[in-house]
């Protein structure tokens, strides 16, 4: 099993022992925000799931139906887990503003706070090891696995904190709002999200840094070239490049140049593959 699975797995186990702890003392308390809390951490184990799958799937090596692999399975994943955060962020605002109007006291505040905390101190501890594994193999799903966890520590500190100013001032409605404000923030994060996944699968190109490396890689060697096209497709990345080259020099050549750019650029780009097309040209005098 790959270091990307074994992540993802963790990120399930942890979810699920959250949403447990947070749904039991939500029901207890009658806290919408930790309700909403609990509801967060059922979008964050969907998205470790559906993570988990995508990780796997896009692992998979080049076959005939897919013959420049499967990386854009992990940007689906994210799309996915974008969409469904949006969809939980507004059912949460929906039951926060009926919470408004809604005078029931609060119960096992104390309890309620030290859940929140316990929550935020696990998403910390998971996320960092999602967020260095994402960054490792660069893999859009455990980013988006991470972000997920991110965003659910900023939001059990803050309903922790929402609780703690109840517990101090008895004001109820601080409940709801604070509810109300997580889930503004959970929403931000998601349209970040949805664009860093989305994108890529409508084949944008690679980032600037990237594209100025392929570059230098001819320039370097005086070799004239045009109609470079670059794309990404999860943590793979492709281009096309004419190349020209003088029609005097043998096949053998112009293959050994070619090797040799393609060499430098795969040690300097990971997961890259280049497909240059040589276009004859007469000597200069």
């Amino acid at each position: 099993m790959n270091r990307k699975v074994k992540i993802a797995r963790l990120s399930i186990l942890s979810n699920s022992f959250l949403i447990v702890i947070k749904l039991i003392v939500g029901l207890l308390s009658g806290s919408v925000s930790i309700i909403s809390e609990a509801i967060h951490s059922s979008m964050d184990l969907l998205a470790a799931i559906i993570a988990f799958f995508a990780v796997r799937i896009s692992d998979a090596p080049p076959d005939e139906e897919h013959p420049y692999g499967h990386g854009k399975y992990e940007n689906i994943s994210g799309v996915i887990e974008a969409i469904l955060i949006i969809i939980a962020s507004f059912w949460i605002i929906t039951e926060a503003v009926k919470k408004i109007f809604d005078k029931e006291p609060i119960e096992s505040i104390g309890l309620g706070f030290v859940v929140m905390f316990v929550s935020a101190g696990v998403n910390f501890f998971v996320s960092r090891k999602l967020y260095k594994v994402a960054k490792e193999t660069e893999s859009i799903a455990l980013e988006a696995d991470a972000l997920h966890l991110k965003t659910d520590i900023y939001t059990s500190a803050g309903v922790g904190i929402g609780l703690l100013l109840i517990w101090i001032s008895g004001f109820t409605f601080l409940d709801p709002v604070v509810a109300i404000l997580v889930a503004v923030f959970i929403l931000y994060e998601a349209f970040q999200l949805l664009r860093s996944a989305y994108f890529p699968l409508v084949d944008t190109a690679m980032a600037e840094n990237e594209i100025q490396i392929i570059y230098g890689a001819f320039a370097s060697k005086n070799l004239h070239f045009h109609d470079l096209k670059t794309r990404k497709a999860g943590h793979y990345r492709f281009a096309e490049i004419h190349l020209e080259m003088s029609q005097s020099l043998s096949l053998k050549e112009v293959h050994d140049v070619c090797d040799e750019i393609e060499s430098e650029l795969k040690s300097k780009i990971k997961h890259f593959q280049i497909n240059i097309h040589v276009e004859p040209v007469e000597n200069e005098n």
